[in-house]
């Protein structure tokens, strides 16, 4: 029986004619290679420069006169837009497609694009390895740590910008409807579990000047969190907690609201099971888990389910080995075998977030 999400994306059909597929096959063998291309194309230039000469185009003389490549090479990216649809022709002259404009214009595919390019694209040469050993084997191309998370101020300045800008994008454009959410609820104390650098409980604070916040998360994270919340001036009523969720016995009881943004996904089942029984024998039996992150059977369109399917693999090869961006049945379970129970779940927050807010069974 197909699912409803299979339906919706249309996964339950063989929708290719067999020209169609076997078109589609050679996309898929030579998409490493394309990918690269298109990293040219916009990196010198050539995007660019057909973007500001709009629906006239230029032809293949204006182009050399803008692009600082060889003939050969402008010729050749100018052949692989074709075959990728990125630009179309003419007659003579060369137009970008709508394909190109969103590789240039679209937040979005910015985003997804640097995040490939400067985090994945080396690593993923190692997927094989991280499947098999359930280990992120791909990390290895920045250096010699267990989980990427500890390491993430000390990876390469593009690599740390790409990783950075990428998980903000998501988070961030969901915080704004996500917190009449959780200010419903009446807290006076959050704990922020995951922190990561500060931004959710940064936001708080500003929409809320009687909240207090406190930040659970390993002590690398903590360090850059805590120069950004000093920098904010909000140091009087943010702070940090230092601890390894996976290791640790007890937590804080303080908290009306446990927040958990795009925080679970970075675990195995297993362990998610684990931190929700963690903080269901520390906190208040009157207090609120709540819980957003991104569940690819939730999103409005494929697209959406795409990149979260393809993201899931960073995870497997560059992150931990063993978790994902999970279908919302999952994270159903996990709370279920914690003891907890879901109130309220809102889908379709910012860019595809889900919102669940938990209690105590």
């Amino acid at each position: 029986m197909a699912t409803q999400e299979n339906i919706k994306y249309g996964y339950d059909k063989n929708v290719h004619s067999a020209l169609e597929a076997i078109t589609e096959a050679q996309k898929i063998a030579f998409a490493p290679i394309f990918f690269q291309a298109v990293v040219c194309m916009r990196n010198n230039g050539l995007l660019a420069c057909l973007d500001r000469a709009g629906m006239q185009g230029m032809n293949f003389d204006e182009i050399t006169k803008e692009v600082s490549l060889s003939n050969y090479a402008i010729q050749l990216l100018l052949d692989v837009g074709l075959s990728m649809r990125v630009i179309y022709q003419k007659e003579d002259h060369y137009i970008l497609g709508k394909i190109g404009h969103y590789l240039l214009h679209d937040k979005m595919t910015q985003v997804n694009l640097n995040f490939t390019q400067d985090i994945c694209y080396q690593s993923m040469f190692y997927l094989q390895d991280a499947l098999e050993a359930g280990s992120p084997a791909g990390l290895k191309v920045f250096g010699d740590w267990e989980t990427i998370y500890p390491a993430l101020n000390l990876l390469p300045e593009q690599a740390k910008k790409s990783w950075f800008e990428f998980d903000h994008f998501y988070s961030n454009h969901s915080f704004p409807v996500a917190f009449p959410h959780v200010n419903k609820l009446d807290p006076k104390h959050i704990y922020d579990v995951g922190g990561n650098t500060g931004l959710w409980a940064l936001f708080c604070a500003e929409q809320n000047p009687q909240l207090k916040i406190t930040l659970l998360d390993l002590p690398e994270q903590l360090a850059v969190a805590e120069k950004n919340i000093k920098q904010a001036g909000f140091d009087k009523r943010i702070n940090g907690f230092a601890v390894d969720l996976l290791k640790a016995q007890t937590l804080p009881n303080e908290a009306d609201v446990w927040w958990m943004s795009q925080f679970l996904d970075c675990f195995s089942e297993d362990q998610i099971i684990h931190i929700l029984k963690l903080i269901h024998s520390s906190m208040k039996d009157n207090a609120y888990v709540c819980i957003m992150d991104l569940f690819w059977d939730r999103q409005t369109f494929e697209a959406g389910a795409l990149c979260l399917n393809a993201s899931s693999l960073y995870f497997t090869c560059l992150a931990n080995g063993n978790s994902r961006f999970y279908h919302s049945k999952v994270f159903y379970k996990c709370l279920s075998k914690a003891g907890f129970h879901v109130e309220q779940d809102i889908d379709n927050l910012g860019f595809g977030h889900t919102l669940l807010i938990c209690k105590k069974r």
